[in-house]
């Protein structure tokens, strides 16, 4: 199968380099990016090493899928999040160490450090405990990923989103260091927690926060301001 073949290249080296991270352990974590009439998946139980384009899974809107191989265990909530948010194109799950432990924990991470904003919002929130591939499960990491870009999924890892596989993978790297930071903070007796007010200028900010200026509605009271423009080139 050579339909979005470049696509499946990039899932499989994005599921790698998600491994040589740090950021996932064996073929724990799994990768979804919407196509066309629905969505392309990871199947289950195949290592990333001896992943082969033609083995990344096709499904549709009516949640069948297609080829020799099941998608992922985890496929109801790939499938349910990409159906229910349309500004969302890719789901990446892993079971980030520092955000495991959280998860473990039942802990949402508070905004200790402004960063939070690549959430979306001024929390990250944990999800109760359901088993793996279940619906539930699907329902309670839609009601804790909200309208933000991630959640932890408790006793279990982390669910990070995108337009991109390159924003979805960006957003779980910076939770796993919140994550990290976070699980700091509490072991020296508690950080201090970003008020509203505060949080309110940082997600004002985020709007346009790694953005070229033409990307910026020009009207945000907060935007990241860049240095003058002085034309092409110095002469």
């Amino acid at each position: 199968m050579t339909d979005h073949l470049d696509l499946r290249k990039e899932i499989i080296a994005t599921c790698l380099r998600m491994n040589a991270a740090g950021l996932n352990n064996g073929s724990a974590g799994n990768l979804s990016v919407r196509v066309d009439g629905g969505l392309l998946i990871t199947p289950s139980g195949i290592a990333y090493e001896d992943l082969t384009p033609e083995m990344i899974v096709e499904m549709d809107w009516d949640g069948r899928y297609y080829g020799s191989l099941i998608p992922t265990s985890e496929w109801r909530f790939h499938y349910e999040i990409l159906k229910a948010r349309p500004d969302i194109d890719v789901v990446l799950h892993s079971h980030a160490l520092h955000c495991a432990i959280l998860a473990c924990c039942r802990l949402d991470i508070p905004p200790v450090h402004y960063m939070i904003g690549v959430s979306g919002g001024d929390v990250i929130k944990c999800s109760g405990y359901a088993p793996f591939g279940t619906p539930e499960l699907s329902a309670l990491a839609l009601e804790a990923l909200g309208p933000r870009s991630v959640c932890l999924l408790g006793n279990h890892g982390v669910i990070a989103t995108g337009k991109t596989i390159n924003k979805a993978f960006g957003v779980l790297e910076e939770v796993e260091n919140l994550a990290r930071i976070y699980i700091g903070t509490r072991m020296l007796g508690g950080g201090v927690i970003l008020g509203k007010p505060e949080m309110d200028v940082v997600l004002e900010r985020f709007k346009s926060y790694g953005k070229q200026p033409s990307e910026v509605d020009q009207s945000l009271k907060n935007k990241v301001e860049p240095p003058p423009y002085g034309g092409l080139r110095r002469q």
